[in-house]
């Protein structure tokens, strides 16, 4: 079939399917047209806080002028490949919340396990302790690091009365390691509750079966919970490295590691004020979540172990 051929065809069935749910027949048409009004409001936020915008930053990434989005220009997108700022830019912000995210999906594992599998003490209090740094702003998370691992920090002060050591020395809370330790807090919640709705479904039965098999607690979680809860770490990974992608708080007030999010922020501070580029870095930015979200979900699939 030729492109002509195919694109007939797409206008066809959209045309089809209007007709159907402006005038249905059928009870199936009936439920599709009431589908697409419940979709109705989304699409009409979608428009106005996703698409127009985006037609914008596509506008001013190509502007001669981008104050006024004026004329015509490749300046924007030619700097993005030409000055090696950029690309190191892009590297620290890939391997950085990569490895965030590592860490934090593996601490939601564990903790969604110990929640789901164990008869806690205080299981609420656990929970909210948790859960509660989803509420918090980045600015705020960055206030909690300094205040334990600055200079004047509580975790900083006892270490160094402990070991002798100058709390200046100590200090970590502007180090790259401060930022992570952020960035982890964060994340972790976010995990753990995408986790602990994989592990409800997960079949009790099939970690019996293997118990009494005489399999240890370390064999059923291998062989038996893992394969199970792999499409929810799926699922957990790809929202934590897109929310760890787009935080800014913590890393504005903190910077000592340059992330994309910083790098746009300095793009349309004064002094340098580029919002061209910074249009064309917010492109890229949307281009890769999207399509790492798309590659991401072709691992979230429920594979069940049956006895």
């Amino acid at each position: 079939m030729s492109i002509r051929e195919s694109t007939a065809a797409s206008v066809r069935r959209v045309a089809i399917f209007a007709s159907t749910t402006a005038r249905p027949t059928t009870e199936r048409e009936r439920e599709r047209r009431r589908i697409a009004i419940m979709c109705l409001p989304f699409f009409a936020l979608a428009t106005v806080a996703g698409f127009v915008p985006l037609a914008m930053l596509v506008r001013m990434s190509v502007a001669a002028d981008a104050i006024w989005i004026e004329g015509w220009s490749l300046d924007a997108w030619r700097t993005l490949l030409t000055e090696p700022t950029y690309r190191r830019v892009a590297w620290n912000t890939v391997w950085f919340v990569g490895l965030a995210t590592v860490v934090s999906v593996v601490l939601g594992v564990a903790v969604a396990h110990a929640l789901e599998k164990y008869d806690l003490p205080f299981e609420r209090v656990v929970v909210a302790a948790v859960s509660f740094p989803i509420a918090l702003p980045g600015i705020i998370v960055a206030i909690l690091v300094i205040a334990m691992l600055g200079r004047q920090g509580l975790v900083t002060n006892a270490i160094a009365a402990v070991t002798g050591t100058s709390a200046i020395d100590l200090a970590s809370a502007t180090a790259i390691t401060g930022l992570f330790l952020g960035y982890v807090y964060s994340l972790v919640p976010r995990a753990t509750m995408v986790l602990r709705g994989t592990y409800a479904e997960v079949n009790t039965q099939a970690e019996e079966a293997a118990r009494s098999l005489g399999a240890s607690r370390w064999e059923t979680f291998y062989h038996v919970t893992l394969p199970e809860i792999r499409p929810g770490i799926a699922a957990a990974t790809i929202l934590t490295f897109r929310s760890g992608l787009a935080i800014f708080g913590t890393v504005l007030l903190l910077q000592s590691h340059y992330v994309v999010t910083l790098q746009i922020q300095r793009e349309i501070s004064v002094g340098t004020y580029r919002p061209d580029v910074a249009a064309a870095i917010g492109l890229v930015y949307v281009v890769f979540i999207v399509a790492f979200t798309f590659v991401g979900l072709r691992f979230v699939r429920t594979d069940t172990v049956t006895l």
